[in-house]
């Protein structure tokens, strides 16, 4: 049931011309330079360090690593963190 409703949304999508990342509720990822990352779409602060970021999504956790990390800004469903990035991870 759920392969199906995951089916639909994309069909929808396709024939609407939407983003994926609206109607499945996945991540969009925006990453400048090694400097400056925003992430849409996720579902909250799981750890935050200097060094580390995790963050849970839909399905899964992204996992942001490197120095002098910090969260400039940060909403509901939205992050933006600088510093200097070294490693991207998508856990499913």
């Amino acid at each position: 049931m759920r392969r199906l409703t995951q089916k639909w949304k994309q069909m929808t999508a396709n024939m609407l011309d939407l983003p994926q990342d609206v109607v499945q509720d996945i991540p969009r990822i925006t990453m400048i330079g090694n400097v400056q990352l925003y992430v849409e779409n996720h579902c909250g602060v799981l750890h935050f360090s200097s060094e580390m970021l995790r963050l849970q999504l839909t399905r899964g956790k992204l996992e942001v690593s490197g120095k002098e990390l910090v969260i400039r800004a940060i909403l509901t469903e939205e992050v933006l963190i600088e510093g200097i990035i070294a490693d991207i991870r998508y856990m499913p």
